[in-house]
């Protein structure tokens, strides 16, 4: 009997299960899109109640069109949106607010308020982040500061946090009777809660937010078994076995095993991580230092990250805001109906501007308009933002290193666009290579739980899956790219200064 391994992809727009068989090759999937909140400006949200319930519906699709049951299944990965905060009663199992996405930027009062003392930097020599919106701890004070009755209830111990890998796998594993409450080390280190050193919640850190400790969960390895799904479950008493926050699952699903290896996945927002092995490596060009993977009780492999809040949905927003497109893809034929950007340059800054900047003031801007501008240079310019700011990024990924990289491993729903790949390409002036399975988040919260069963017996098998599917080689002439590069760069500093205190 043919045995596989599957993976609960619990992501910003939507949550997947994918199967997968021991060459890494996807057998059947499902996937199903969860609702945006937006309440307010700045605010965005999930109901982690949908989240749960798509979950468990997308197992049985993937399940299904394979024609598998639980007996084919040797256990399950799980890979989610970081930083995207659960706050939970555990005696009823149900949330006490929607989830505050990674993408909000409500808890900014809160950054103030812990900066005023020792700045943005406060915790980052231990923890490896700066005070932003973008991590967990600031929206769970928020949840407790503003939610009726919440902080009583979490100093009574009733309350449980969790990015969604820990939601998940609690209801996976029974909820209410006996649900297993963890995480692992990728996502401990989003929360700016987790020492880098000792892998453990920091109690001084937890103090200064106002968090007891009693709501955290247990951090765990990537790779190990944490339990097994609940007997009411489709995968009852399937080991749960794997998990990777999402980044960290595509590096691990790319292969980037060792230090120096780097991948960058073009999804919701950008995500560039450069594995710097078992060191700790910490930025001065404005890159987060994090864990890359652990498996096991083996030693945590460290990684660079350069995070960009806005690509793939800024196409979802000239789609659903703007009316432009009536569908993601149609953004390619658009944008190639024209030979450049005619002059216009787009800054997706709408939660600020992440890495390399971390401008918490920064708002979006579309520059360089004149009345020679159409729709169509609107979505090249688009698109093109996407490739600048992973430009921008890799930049201070060389500075760091001190090794520049000298080609760019891509994944993500983006890199089926031909066009945006052969722009990153050109503005990088390094190749750009594209796996065979793109679904390499999935992958490697599969390959984490495999390994941890013994399906997968060492990261050498899981190397030997990885094949190169298509390569972008540059072709932009190095004066156009400074040219370009230098114009992106002026529209930046457009973004910057425009929250003044008065701005809602």
């Amino acid at each position: 009997m043919s045995q596989y391994v599957i993976a609960i992809d619990q992501g910003t727009t939507s949550t997947r299960a994918i199967v997968f068989d021991h060459s890494g090759n996807i057998v059947s999937s499902g996937q199903k899109e969860h609702e945006q909140i937006f309440p307010r400006a700045g605010w965005v949200e999930h109901n982690p109640v949908e989240i749960w319930d798509n979950t468990r519906e997308v197992i049985g699709s993937a399940l299904s069109k394979a024609n598998l049951t639980r007996h084919d299944i040797v256990a399950v990965g799980i890979t989610n949106q970081r930083e995207t905060a659960v706050v939970w009663d555990k005696t009823t199992g149900k949330p006490v607010y929607n989830a505050i996405v990674w993408q909000d930027t409500r808890t900014q009062p809160i950054v103030d308020e812990l900066a005023a003392d020792g700045g943005v930097e406060r915790f980052k020599q231990k923890v490896g982040l700066p005070l932003a919106t973008y991590f967990s701890g600031t929206k769970i004070k928020w949840i407790l500061d503003n939610v009726e009755g919440a902080r009583e209830k979490a100093e009574a111990g009733d309350l449980l946090f969790g990015n969604t890998d820990s939601w998940v796998v609690w209801n996976l594993t029974g909820g209410t009777d006996g649900g297993v409450h963890i995480t692992d080390v990728t996502n401990a280190s989003r929360t700016m809660f987790m020492d880098l050193e000792t892998l453990a919640w920091d109690d001084e850190i937890l103090a200064a937010f106002g968090v007891p400790r009693s709501m955290m969960p247990a951090i765990k390895s990537s790779s190990e078994e944490y339990g097994t799904v609940h007997t009411s479950q489709l995968l009852r008493e399937v080991p749960v076995a794997g998990i990777l926050g999402d980044q960290q699952a595509a590096t691990f699903g790319q292969a980037a095993f060792d230090a120096g290896e780097a991948k960058n996945t073009y999804g919701t927002g950008c995500f560039l991580i450069f594995n710097t092995g078992e060191e700790i490596v910490h930025s001065k060009n404005g890159l987060l230092t994090t864990v890359g993977y652990r498996l096991g009780e083996d030693k945590p492999h460290y990684a660079l990250e350069g995070s960009i809040a806005v690509t793939g949905s800024l196409i979802q927003w000239l789609r659903d805001n703007l009316g432009i497109i009536n569908s993601a893809p149609e953004v390619e034929q658009l944008a190639a109906s024209v030979e450049d950007n005619g002059g216009a340059y787009f800054v997706p800054a709408f939660s600020g501007l992440f890495a390399p900047y971390w401008r918490s003031d920064a708002r979006g801007a579309l520059v360089g308009l004149t009345r020679y501008i159409t729709k169509a240079h609107i979505a090249r310019a688009a698109l093109e933002a996407t490739a600048f700011q992973t430009r921008e990024v890799l930049d201070a990924v060389n500075a760091d290193s001190g090794v520049p990289l000298t080609e760019l491993k891509v994944d993500g729903g983006m890199v089926a666009n031909d066009a945006l790949m052969q722009f990153q390409a050109d503005i990088l002036g390094v190749p750009v290579v594209r796996p065979k399975v793109i679904e390499t988040t999935a992958l490697g919260a599969a390959y984490a739980a495999g390994l941890a069963v013994g399906f997968w017996k060492d990261l050498g098998e899981c190397s030997a899956n990885w094949g190169e599917d298509k390569r972008w080689e540059p072709q932009l002439d190095e004066g156009e790219r400074d040219r370009q590069l230098r114009l992106w760069k002026k529209a930046v500093t457009k973004s910057m200064d425009w929250v003044d205190e008065d701005v809602r």
